[in-house]
């Protein structure tokens, strides 16, 4: 296999370099390839995307579709600057990588050690747990959504590191799980000036910007500053029509690299051809974490270690307003794909995958025709669905994780993240993933409201959920014990539940108000993404004393109902 892997990757580097260097040296017939990707945003009506191929130390091809700015029609290319989103993430985790290669810091150096604002939770949180994610800190987005602060409101680093003093808890142990926080790359960033003395943007420019020629690249730290050749952010209003997506970021290290294709094409070469740090450093930066069980994370420092086509690569994504970017090194090939948009609804990933799939071959095929044999959904057809009917239905977990069972054709489907996905019969009471037999899904109790399902991703990961059935018919007296006002002292702000029209409805300065659905007696569930399930705390006596929000990124943020008699 690896001479075959040699063998395929001499073939195109030879076929590459044959071609030349300019996107004009393509073969027409990929070059309309790539053309046809992007022919739906390829308009002057219309958002669109930016594409670059980098070859060795060469841009294949770079080109815009669409336009950058719609009230001038003002088209993308290749110099137009975006907003990168969490592809940023990258650069402040080889900015601490180049602090601990000069000995100013160290991975596993505890975070107070540097940030003394930050407080103590009695646990030791490493530098190293910021950057893989794993420490527990809330998210710093959801954080400030449910403080009543709008992601389109002007959002300052000060903002944040406020916020995110004021802590009491964390979500788990740190090392114990892997949950993105955005939280920890911002204070990534003030660790940075902890250390030099310097903004992440400055230290980032003379460190890493300039000496790889980066001229046009910075972080964006002042929402009011003039950047030309920047696009705007859009979303769609309907099959049509746009709208601006604000984005009034003053913050930096979670978020806010600004730059274009010409300069991420010089960072991209970087992870092979070295002008800024070593391999040592890029071997560093890509390191996968581990949690405290061992177990592997494909996680590395603000980005994504692990395969494509069976080959490496280091990737991210990125999501803020409108701006969706993505970005793949595949190092064994010296070879490197970024694709930005400034449209909320392109798929900026899958559309970097397409582009892809033209030049890098997949030596997984065998493997993957051998593995979909296996994958036979008639396998998946169960004889007892009366007994299995019992298992169908709502459930939830005090975590907050909700997956709906359902039978279709004979067929259990489990329904979750906006998915669904075939199950197969294991034992009786048990099943599994068809396409992923190690996540299993095991029931037990009757068919009432006791019935619960114990889900295991893997030894990391699992979920106890109880089945409920969504309840809208329950009298006003029983859902007025519910209503009141419900303060969080760690956030220093207020919701309200209202009894209206015979239903529960969430209150709140400055949102809209949301009904509220009971799932059981102790799960309210609403629509607002920052906090959409709410689980009731009762008192001894059994009367509601607040809730948790459980939610996302968030875990156990305690809000108390206020007495207000």
């Amino acid at each position: 296999m690896k001479a075959i892997r040699t063998l395929i990757l001499f073939l195109i580097s030879n076929l590459l370099v044959s071609v030349g260097t300019l996107a004009q040296a393509l073969p027409d017939t990929t070059i309309s390839k790539i053309n046809k990707l992007f022919t739906l945003w390829d308009k002057k009506n219309s958002p669109g995307c930016a594409v670059a191929i980098v070859r060795n130390d060469s841009i294949l091809f770079a080109k815009g579709y669409g336009m950058a700015n719609l009230e001038y029609d003002i088209p993308i290319e290749p110099q137009t600057i975006f907003h990168m989103a969490s592809i940023s993430k990258q650069f402040t985790a080889f900015a601490i990588v180049l602090l601990a290669k000069q000995g100013k810091l160290q991975l596993d150096d505890d975070i107070h050690k540097y940030l003394s604002w930050f407080p103590d939770l009695k646990e030791k949180i490493t530098i190293r747990n910021l950057l893989n994610h794993t420490s527990g800190i809330r998210d710093q987005w959801q954080l400030l959504a449910i403080s009543g602060t709008r992601l389109d409101d002007v959002i300052t680093q000060e903002h944040i590191i406020k916020i995110l003093s004021k802590q009491q808890a964390l979500n788990f142990k740190p090392g114990e799980q892997y949950s993105y926080s955005n939280s920890g790359f911002t204070m990534l960033a003030e660790i940075v000036r902890s250390v030099t003395g310097q903004s992440l943007r400055q230290f980032t420019d003379s460190a890493i910007f300039k000496p790889l020629g980066m001229a046009n690249t910075h972080f964006h730290d002042d929402y009011e500053e003039i950047v030309k050749n920047r696009s705007y952010s859009y979303y769609k209003t309907d099959s049509v029509h746009f709208a601006n997506s604000i984005l009034s970021y003053s913050n930096a290290g979670a978020t806010s690299l600004f730059t274009n294709l010409n300069d991420m094409s010089k960072w991209i070469m970087n992870f092979y051809t070295h002008k800024v740090g070593d391999q040592k450093d890029i071997d560093q930066l890509t390191q996968k974490g581990k949690l405290n069980s061992g177990k592997q994370l494909s996680y590395a420092l603000g980005i994504v270690s692990d395969t494509y086509n069976g080959w490496r690569q280091f990737s991210h994504g990125g999501a803020d307003a409108g701006y969706r970017t993505s970005l793949a090194v595949f190092p064994d090939l010296k070879m490197g794909i970024a694709v930005f948009s400034n449209l909320g609804d392109v798929n900026a990933g899958r559309k970097l995958y397409q582009v892809a799939d033209l030049f890098i071959p997949d030596t997984t095929k065998h493997k993957l025709a051998s593995e979909s044999e296996n994958i036979d959904s008639g396998k998946a057809v169960l004889n007892d669905t009366g007994a299995i009917k019992k298992f169908t239905g709502n459930y939830i977990g005090d975590d907050g994780f909700q997956i709906n069972f359902r039978l279709n054709n004979k067929k259990l489907f489990a329904d979750a993240f906006g998915r669904s996905f075939l199950l197969i019969k294991a034992t009786k009471d048990s099943f599994s993933l068809i396409s992923d037999p190690g996540v299993k899904f095991s029931f037990s109790g009757p068919a009432s409201g006791d019935t619960t399902v114990f889900v295991a991703f893997s030894a990391d990961e699992k979920h106890l959920l109880k089945k409920y059935i969504a309840d809208t018919s329950q009298p006003d007296e029983v859902l007025r014990a519910y209503a009141g006002t419900y303060y969080c002292p760690e956030l220093d702000c207020k919701y309200g539940i209202a009894l209206k029209d015979h239903h529960l409805i969430l209150t709140n300065n400055k949102y809209h108000d949301t009904v509220l659905t009971l799932a059981g007696g102790d799960h309210l569930v609403s629509d607002f993404w920052w906090m959409n399930h709410l689980m009731i705390i009762r008192n001894s006596k059994k009367e509601i004393a607040g809730f948790e929000v459980n939610s996302g990124r968030i875990m156990h943020l305690r809000f108390n109902k206020l007495d207000e008699k």
